[in-house]
């Protein structure tokens, strides 16, 4: 279990790497995006520099943080909503990203399944500050 694990930490990680990188020094050539709707999308996203450097700056980090394995708990819970926002781009506006899409959250759950036990006080309903009875 450890090497799927690991495994799985680098097939996370890597593409948030690759793709935060691309989003900095553009080694890539970026697909056109399949509609209208798709391309005004990205568009806006691009558009606003403050948050695509944000977005990318985050993938970069969370990304090294998963390929080195440290910090993991904290690189998922960052990711959970960009991985939510991907598969939902691409279920909505570009259906042929959805296989790759869909395999990075299943990456996601499988190692959120696997760090648990370190996730588990992020999922407490009624949970108090440190030090308060």
């Amino acid at each position: 279990m450890k090497i799927a694990i690991h495994i799985a930490r680098i097939l996370l990680g890597l593409p948030f790497l690759v793709f935060g990188l691309n989003g900095f020094f553009e080694f890539l050539e970026p697909p056109q995006p399949p509609t209208q709707d798709a391309a005004a999308f990205i568009g806006a996203l691009a558009g606003a520099n403050h948050f695509w450097t944000l977005l990318k700056g985050t993938e970069v980090v969370c990304g090294l943080l998963l390929v080195a394995g440290v910090y993991v708990p904290l690189a998922l819970t960052v990711l959970a909503p960009i991985l939510l926002n991907i598969l939902a781009y691409h279920l909505a506006l570009d259906p042929s990203g959805t296989p790759l899409a869909g395999g990075l959250v299943v990456l996601e759950v499988f190692l959120a399944w696997s760090y648990r036990t370190h996730l588990k006080g992020v999922l407490r309903t009624m949970a108090q500050p440190s030090g308060q009875d």
